[in-house]
């Protein structure tokens, strides 16, 4: 794993967004595959010792994905996203919402952007998060959103490097 690799996390509270860059050790085929297949996001986008669970995931436009990250003691909290736009390989684009495990949502919820390139092996993903009001955005902040993403991208780091040796 290289220890040179972008990762830039940004809290923009004026315009109620996160930004997130982060650069990979693996081919874009593989990051896009780990950001959108259930099988490989239930692997990594929770913090240790959390798990995550997806009950149902449907990959396009209009579709969702409705999901649980799972507490070591079995306390689950849910979020059900939709997805608003895909472009294979390249971007999409999701509404996510706090929601119970019947898809119940909790609004407001905040609107996610991610896009994907890749250079000379190493794939880039940024990522903007637009939150529906400043509570929510503080709520993500104070429930420790940053600290998880970090933990939960060196999940992906690992899995990558596994993944990229088969």
């Amino acid at each position: 794993m290289k220890n040179d690799l972008l990762f830039d996390f940004t809290v923009d509270k004026p315009t109620k967004t996160v930004y997130i860059i982060r650069e990979f050790a693996a081919e874009l085929p593989l990051v896009w595959d780990a950001f959108t297949k259930a099988e490989l996001l239930d692997q990594w986008v929770a913090p240790k010792p959390w798990s995550a669970r997806t009950k149902y995931m449907n990959f396009e436009v209009g579709g969702r994905r409705l999901y649980a990250m799972v507490s070591p003691e079995g306390h689950e909290r849910w979020a059900v996203q939709e997805f608003t736009s895909i472009t294979p390989k390249t971007n999409f684009k999701m509404y996510n919402a706090f929601s119970d495990e019947n898809e119940n949502r909790e609004l407001p919820g905040s609107d996610w952007n991610y896009n994907f390139s890749e250079e000379n092996g190493i794939t880039k993903v940024n990522i903007s998060i637009f939150n529906e009001s400043l509570e929510r955005l503080e709520k993500m902040i104070e429930m420790g959103f940053s600290e998880g993403f970090k933990m939960s991208i060196d999940n992906l780091d690992k899995l990558l490097e596994t993944l990229s040796k088969k």
